[in-house]
């Protein structure tokens, strides 16, 4: 039973026949007859998830406001780039700069804004109307204290990290819920075969496997996978997809999944662009439903593999600190709050 359409969210599954560009490109299909979209994918972008406030309803830039904003990012990354004096002094103890874990060397930043029919949106949000999440329920806060008071410190093992950390899906909701970029490895291959589409996520190693069905069996409703159980169909040339019954460690935009709702779709506007669009459905958690839409461009490098567990020292390295610091207070040893 697929949950309730806004009006927006009918629009996210518009095919392309009745636009202008369609006339043009012809959508290709597999050998059993379905829209391809197989073949490597990228989605960076310098698009913000929401849209700045002080835009308000702005839904899109002109092209020289996105001209402007590609020139800004592709800036800060020459800044970055430029070498640093040997020779400088030593930062004030008190006034230490973050350190950070990755240069650019390992960060694959957004730094063009990729179209959607035509238009240079100012956010992956566009409903609500100011492109913003909607405000949480009432009552949403005092949940999430109870539950952090019921739940394993964060530092006695590895449990209390965050999946990411321990290498058990892909940081920043790469892979889902909502398929967003991040700053390195926003990459994806898709894979079609009769019955099932495969979006194989480079970060982290995570696979979508999606299901073709007209409907969403029993059996699948009691399955709980850490990026959803996802139940697929086609209008027209579009993929819709729904996406439910996530693990219950898997939270999203800071909130538990045990009653989230995604609803996305996928269809291509072109031979090198395929958009995404996503629905969020939780009145646990949001006030309304909320909506976006993601370019994703074809991209000729292949897809990595994302060792991760193999160089995890991180965790390791923060749990036997968090000993240590446990050991200290143990020997009355004061731990200098300056490190």
């Amino acid at each position: 039973m697929y949950f309730r359409l806004s009006s927006l969210t009918a629009a996210l599954i518009f095919t392309l026949s009745g636009s202008a560009l369609a006339q043009d490109y012809v959508q290709p299909r597999t050998a059993w007859g379905a829209p391809d979209f197989q073949g490597n994918w990228k989605n960076h972008t310098v698009m913000p998830f929401q849209r700045p406030r002080d835009l308000g309803t702005k839904q899109t830039y002109t092209q020289e406001e996105a001209l402007q904003l590609e020139r800004a990012a592709q800036q800060r990354v020459e800044e970055d780039n430029v070498p640093l004096d040997p020779n400088r002094p030593a930062p004030e103890l008190q006034a230490l700069p973050p350190v950070g874990n990755y240069d650019l060397f390992w960060t694959d930043r957004g730094m063009f804004l990729p179209t959607i029919g035509g238009e240079f949106r100012t956010s992956a949000i566009i409903d609500p109307p100011n492109g913003r999440i909607p405000e949480r329920i009432a009552g949403f806060r005092e949940r999430m204290q109870e539950l952090r008071a019921n739940t394993r410190a964060r530092n006695d093992g590895p449990e209390g990290r965050g999946l990411g950390e321990r290498c058990l899906v892909a940081f920043g909701n790469s892979s889902g819920p909502v398929m967003s970029p991040v700053m390195y490895n926003s990459h994806m291959q898709i894979v079609q075969s009769p019955g099932y589409v495969t979006i194989v996520v480079e970060m982290v190693h995570d696979v979508r496997i999606i299901k073709i069905s007209d409907q969403r069996s029993s059996a699948s409703n009691a399955h709980q996978k850490w990026m959803g159980d996802s139940i697929g169909r086609w209008e027209g040339d579009t993929l819709i997809v729904e996406t439910k019954n996530y693990n219950p460690w898997h939270t999203y935009q800071g909130a538990p999944t045990e009653n989230l709702t995604v609803l996305e779709t996928f269809r291509r506007e072109g031979p090198n662009k395929l958009v995404y669009g996503f629905t969020v459905d939780d009145p646990t958690v949001y006030t309304a439903q909320w909506s976006g839409e993601y370019p994703l461009s074809t991209m000729d490098e292949p897809v990595y593999e994302y060792a991760c567990h193999e160089g995890n020292y991180g965790i390791i390295g923060i749990l036997a600190g968090a000993r240590r610091l446990e050991a200290m207070e143990a020997e009355g040893i004061e731990r200098d709050i300056r490190q």
